[in-house]
This record gives structure tokens, C-alpha cells and sequence, in this order.
């Protein structure tokens, strides 16, 4: 029995990589994905290096975005594209090397059972190994979130995740950058969406986090108080 029939049953999932300069790791990942048999799309933001070719070499759908845009605005675009093909549900990994392709699987089993959700990675069992400032801030945007949505979600900023599609072609997205992680678990909340959780490992490497912790937590504050306050 191959990978299809054993994991993926009836389901058709695709696979969704936003990437800014990740040669390094662009590569080996996608091949791990297609060696699984699993349709991989990849939306090269603007990098300045050769990770679009590599990822297209190394057997992914590329699309390219003439300058850097941004996660959401590359997440966006990648959902777009995805929604006018024929899959049941799309599952979001960094290009960073730092999601394993392991638990792939894992997703996919939960979503067989429940398709149309929303199913976010959880980091938090291995919360010993992420950096203390980041485990914070994560808590405690996990928490004013979970209340805002209304439903326990561990891990709010974890990346990882998997979305029906009936779930993302009723979610009106505007965000262009990584504000979108909590956009989305918003927006489907409000839509009366659930939001499962599966605990997934995080691969910690030495490379500095793109993520600007002023910047980045200011959008994250507007965006949130924004959202929660609208109808």
C-alpha cells in the first residue's frame, strides 16, 4: 500500500510554502513532500537568491512575486491559486526547514475525520526549547486569541496548519504579513469554524527569526483589536 491510499485515502491535499531566500532549505524540503506524493506550491516572494529555481527543480508549482510583498500577501496569493484547482484542503509549512515533514501525516489524519476546519500545529509540549521571550509572547497571544475566538488554541502563531478549503474560499483575507496567522483563526472562528489542534515538532536552527518583534507585535495589536472590535 503507497502513501496515497495509506494516509491520504479519498482526501486531495496540497501542500503551501510562502519563501524569502530559503535556498538552504527549500530544496531538500520540497523533494521530502513530493516524495510523499503530495502536490507542493511554493509563492517566491521577491527572494534574492535562487530559491524559486530550486524549489522548481526540486518538483514544485513556483509562483513568483516581482519584489517582497510580504507572508500574508505570498499566503494570499497562494490560497488563490489553490481554491481554482480540485483539492479538499491545503496545508501551510515555513520554508525554513523548522516544521517536520513527519507530521504531515498527522494533519491529515485529523482532517479525514473533520475536512472542512481549520487544524493548527501545537509547539507548546516542546516549549522547554523555544526561546523564552518567544515562548512568552506566544502564551499570551494564544490567550487573548483563544478567548477572541471563543475556542482553546494552544499554539496560536505556529505557521503550520491546515485548512479546508469550503473553510478558506469563506474567509475574506487582507493581511500582508505575519498578522495573517491570527487573521485567519479569527475570521473562521467568527464563520463558526472549528480550530483543532495537533502537536507537531519545531526543528530549531541558528538562523535569526525574519519575524521583527516591534513591528510585527504592533501590527499584531492593531490587527487584533481591529478584528475584535468588528463586526
Amino acid at each position: 500500500m503507497d502513501y496515497v491510499q495509506k494516509v491520504l485515502g479519498d482526501m486531495k491535499v496540497c501542500i503551501l510554502l510562502p519563501a524569502y531566500n530559503e535556498s538552504k532549505t527549500i530544496g531538500p524540503l520540497v523533494r521530502s513532500l513530493r516524495e510523499k506524493q503530495l502536490d507542493v506550491f511554493v509563492v517566491n516572494d521577491g527572494s534574492i537568491d535562487n530559491s524559486g529555481q530550486i524549489a522548481r527543480e526540486a518538483g514544485a508549482n513556483v509562483i513568483d512575486n516581482p519584489q517582497k510583498s510580504g507572508k500574508g500577501f505570498s499566503l494570499r496569493k497562494g490560497f488563490a491559486h489553490i481554491i481554482s484547482l480540485d483539492y479538499d484542503g491545503v496545508i501551510v509549512m515555513d520554508s525554513d526547514g523548522q516544521h517536520a515533514v513527519s507530521d504531515v501525516d498527522n494533519f491529515i489524519q485529523l482532517a479525514e475525520q473533520n475536512p472542512q476546519v481549520m487544524i493548527n500545529g501545537n509547539r507548546m509540549a516542546q516549549a522547554k526549547e523555544m526561546p523564552f521571550v518567544r515562548s512568552m509572547t506566544n502564551r499570551l497571544m494564544s490567550l487573548l486569541i483563544s478567548l477572541a475566538c471563543r475556542q482553546a488554541i494552544p499554539d496560536t502563531q505556529c505557521g503550520y496548519r491546515y485548512i479546508g478549503i469550503s473553510v478558506l474560499k469563506d474567509l475574506s483575507l487582507t493581511c500582508n504579513s505575519y498578522e495573517i496567522e491570527t487573521e485567519m483563526l479569527m475570521k473562521a472562528s467568527k464563520k463558526k469554524f472549528s480550530v483543532l489542534s495537533v502537536p507537531v515538532e519545531t526543528i530549531y536552527r541558528n538562523e535569526k527569526s525574519k519575524i521583527n518583534p516591534v513591528i510585527d507585535t504592533y501590527r499584531f495589536i492593531i490587527y487584533f483589536l481591529k478584528e475584535l472590535f468588528s463586526k
